[in-house]
């Protein structure tokens, strides 16, 4: 199966996708904001990311301009989960991004996009 990270600084989203996702046979990395993501994302080589926008420390728009910038990153997947689907047009460049979710979310919804989106990859 594969190795996805989840970014987020509300643990209960984290530990409810980290479940499904484990349920599903998948390896699970967890980043509780920006900067915890950029320190790890590189080392632990994820096959994709479904990262928060409104986290402390450094925020998603910024983690993903940054993960754009980098050669061993850029092509990694993004899943954006947000509350504010108006940040939609701001990642309009992002041309790692592969969907747009907004909380509260279809968990059922969730996991047959990475479902389809791995299985495309693969």
């Amino acid at each position: 199966m594969a190795k996805v990270m989840v970014v987020d600084d509300e643990n209960d989203v984290v530990e409810l996708i980290k479940f499904m996702l484990e349920k599903d046979g998948h390896e699970v990395i967890t980043a509780s904001n920006g900067r915890e993501c950029l320190d790890i994302v590189e080392p632990t080589q994820p096959q994709l990311i479904i990262l928060d926008i409104m986290m402390p420390e450094i925020d998603g728009y910024t983690v993903n301009t940054r993960l754009q910038e980098k050669d061993e990153t850029r092509s990694i997947p993004v899943i954006i989960l947000t509350a504010k689907g108006q940040m939609r047009d701001l990642f309009a460049l992002g041309t790692n991004i592969v969907a747009f979710m907004e909380k509260p979310f279809d968990p059922k919804g969730l996991r047959d996009k990475i479902r389809e989106l791995l299985a495309n990859k693969s």
